[in-house]
This record gives structure tokens, C-alpha cells and sequence, in this order.
């Protein structure tokens, strides 16, 4: 059958799209679990090679089997698995427990015969939940494998189709240094004040820079900055996938990330005092920051309460601030007497690094006019935001059909 490329913005390497006919020496069940995985309902990537050796590497044929008679964000119990699947309950349940509580290919809730399975998008979702660990030293073979695959799959720029509209689902915190010169700065921007909600942490290795460590491309910064919050935290510990850590040495690990130069995001909502997640990034192994970076694309992350602003009068152009900036925001250049400080905003996320390491006092934090704080919670973003997401998801599923 015919092959047709992708319209996807391009980061390293393009995909070519093609269709599932091109595959024939895949198997059927393989195959079902791409066209769903592909589903914009799962905000998927189109039919590439690259998503095909993902799935066949996430699934055995056996589980494939099972796992290709889920649908989008429906989940199943293993009684109705077995039904679909003609397989016997007890065998079914085996490969159900094996994907969703050692593999964690697949989320699942409830207990006994009421535990339902479903899929996860593969970005946000199944690459999270899969990567989730109390230290590299537990990460497998298999990870790694799945690592690499990911990261291929991720080159392709799939996942700019889902934020052509923005949907902000992520804000950076200014960092403490930073913000506590600012008097403007509201609540939602002290990482200590969201903090204090909480009773319950858990923290573990940022998967993307585990991934990154994993084909040999990595930056030196922590890797134990990966953070939940709240009622899901017990859970992780009690899985063995991350560490219980109290408040206070939950905020410590935040602020020696910040010293190594990496930036906090929280979920974009001010609220869920049940469940909150965050990781420490850098513009170099983080996928968020990524879509910026690498892709042009930054409808995923909200846009920033505050923006550097230089004093020219008090710059020397020693490029200390372009050395720290994660994002590649701060271009100073002095060749002789050529000199020159550019900050390109359309980068910048706000954090503030740039301003700590400023030895003359010549950048400051400045309020973004027209900022619209983060929605009061996940329904008020929701109400906000969940608008967009169904345009981006429409808008993918139309252009496929061109």
C-alpha cells in the first residue's frame, strides 16, 4: 500500500508515516495496539516504524493479544479481557497483573474483580509510568530498550500536532533566589507555599534525564528530582517505585536542584491538594522543555509570570547569564569592542536563573503584563483548557484524512 509523510514539526529525525498495511510481517495483535496507540483520542503519533517497535517492544504477542481489545480511556476488567480475548480468566489476569504492576505498560484501579486496565497516552503517560524508579541501579535491560525507542519515537515531533492551541498543562517556578526579590510574586510562585498543602512526598530518578543517561548523552545534573505530592505518593512507596521523604527534605531536594541549575514545574492548577507532580528540568534532556527547544512548540508549558530585564547601563557582557539559561534564551556575544546582549523571549520560561548569576546586578525579574494566573483547580483548568485539547485532537484527526 501507499506511503504518505507526515506534516509534524521536526526535531532530529522525521518520521515517515505510513499505514498499517506496510507492515505485513507484523503481528495482527501488534498491529491493533499501534492503530490504537496512533489514536489522537491517546494523543498518539501517526503510524511510523518508530511506534511500531515501541509496541512490539512494550507487549509481548501473548499480551498483545489481550491488551488490543482496550480502547481509548475505557477501561476493562480481565472478565471482560477474557470474554474478548477467549482466553481463560486465570491466564488473562497473569498478563493483566504482569503489564499493569511490573511492566507498567498499563495503569489500573479498583481491587479483585473490580480492577479495571487501560491504556495510557505514550507521552504523558505510558513513558512516565514505565520509567518511574527509586534509582537507575533498578533500571533493566528492558527499560533501556524502551528508553531508546522512546527517544526515537520522540525525535519525530508527534506530539507538536497536540498543542497547536495551547493547553498550558505545565507552569516553571521562578527559582527561590530569584522570587524572593520580586513583591508581586503571588503564592502559586513559591514553591515552599505550594509545598505546605501537602503531608504526604514520594521522589525518584527524572526519567528524562534517566533516559538521556541511558544512551550515554547525559548532562550531569541530579537525577533524583521527580516528585509527587499527595494521596497517589503512598502508593509509589508502598510499590516500591519511589521513596517517602518528608517536607522539609522534599524542599531541600528542590533547592540543591536549583543550584545545579535545573528549573521546578508544577501542574498547572493551584489547587489539587490530593495529587501533584513535579520534576526538576533542563532545557537538554527535559521533554517539555524540549518542545521548545527542539520543535518550536511551546503550547504545553503556560506562559511565564515574569521575564528578565536587562539594565544594559550595568552590564559588562561577561555571559554568565547565557552560560546558566536552560533554555538558550540569553545570547551575549563580546568579540573586542563588538558587543551585544539579546533575549529571546519566545524561549524563556521565566525562571530566573539568569538573574542569580548575574554578578553586577543587571537583570531583575519583571511582571508579564496581562498575566492570568494558574486556574483555581483541575476543573477550572479543565473548563479553560479542555476546550483546546479537543480542537488539537480534531485537528490531527482531520489532517490525517487530507
Amino acid at each position: 500500500m501507499g506511503r504518505r509523510k507526515a506534516k509534524v514539526a521536526m526535531g532530529e529525525r522525521k518520521a515517515e508515516a505510513r499505514l498499517p498495511g506496510d507492515y505485513p510481517r507484523v503481528s495482527g495483535p501488534h498491529m491493533d495496539l499501534v492503530r490504537t496507540y496512533s489514536s489522537p483520542a491517546l494523543l498518539g503519533p501517526r503510524v511510523c516504524d518508530e511506534l511500531v517497535a515501541l509496541v512490539e517492544h512494550m507487549y509481548t504477542e501473548e499480551e498483545a493479544e489481550v491488551a488490543r481489545h482496550l480502547r481509548p480511556w475505557r477501561p476493562r476488567t480481565a472478565a471482560y479481557l477474557a470474554r474478548a480475548s477467549g482466553k481463560p480468566l486465570a491466564e488473562v489476569r497473569k498478563i493483566l497483573h504482569r503489564l499493569a504492576h511490573e511492566k507498567y505498560v498499563l495503569f489500573s484501579f479498583g481491587k479483585g474483580e473490580k480492577e479495571r486496565f487501560g491504556l495510557l497516552p505514550i507521552l504523558p503517560g505510558t513513558f512516565e509510568h514505565v520509567l518511574v524508579r527509586k534509582s537507575p541501579e533498578e533500571v533493566t535491560d528492558w527499560h533501556r530498550r524502551f528508553a531508546e525507542l522512546f527517544e526515537a519515537l520522540f525525535r519525530t515531533g508527534f506530539t507538536t500536532a497536540y498543542s497547536r492551541r495551547p493547553v498550558h498543562a505545565v507552569r516553571y517556578l521562578p527559582v527561590q533566589e530569584a522570587v524572593e526579590a520580586v513583591p508581586m510574586a503571588l503564592p502559586s510562585d513559591r514553591l515552599e507555599v505550594i509545598m505546605a498543602d501537602y503531608r504526604d512526598f514520594a521522589v525518584g530518578v527524572c526519567q528524562c534525564r534517566l533516559t538521556k543517561r541511558t544512551l550515554g548523552q547525559d548532562c550531569g545534573r541530579p537525577l533524583e528530582t521527580c516528585m509527587v505530592m499527595g494521596d497517589f505518593a503512598p502508593v509509589l512507596v508502598r510499590e516500591g517505585r519511589m521513596r517517602r521523604v518528608d517536607r522539609e527534605e522534599a524542599l531541600a531536594i528542590k533547592r540543591e536542584a536549583e543550584k545545579a541549575g535545573l528549573v521546578t514545574w508544577m501542574m498547572n492548577d493551584r489547587s489539587s491538594k490530593y495529587f501533584k507532580c513535579s520534576c526538576s528540568c533542563c532545557g537538554c534532556c527535559c521533554d517539555a522543555l524540549r518542545q521548545i527547544s527542539e520543535f518550536n512548540a511551546p503550547g504545553f508549558i503556560a506562559p511565564p509570570h515574569f521575564l528578565p530585564h536587562l539594565d544594559l547601563a550595568l552590564c559588562d557582557y561577561c555571559g554568565k547569564c547565557a552560560k546558566v539559561c536552560t533554555m538558550g534564551a540569553m545570547v551575549v556575544v563580546r568579540e573586542g569592542e563588538k558587543k551585544s546582549h539579546l533575549h529571546r523571549k519566545e524561549r524563556c520560561i521565566g525562571c530566573g536563573l539568569c538573574v542569580v548569576a548575574c554578578p553586577r546586578g543587571a537583570l531583575s525579574l519583571r511582571e508579564v503584563p496581562g498575566y492570568r494566573p494558574p486556574p483555581a483547580n483541575f476543573l477550572a483548568y479543565v473548563a479553560r483548557y479542555g476546550g483546546n485539547y479537543i480542537i488539537n485532537g480534531l485537528s490531527e484527526w482531520v489532517s490525517r484524512r487530507r
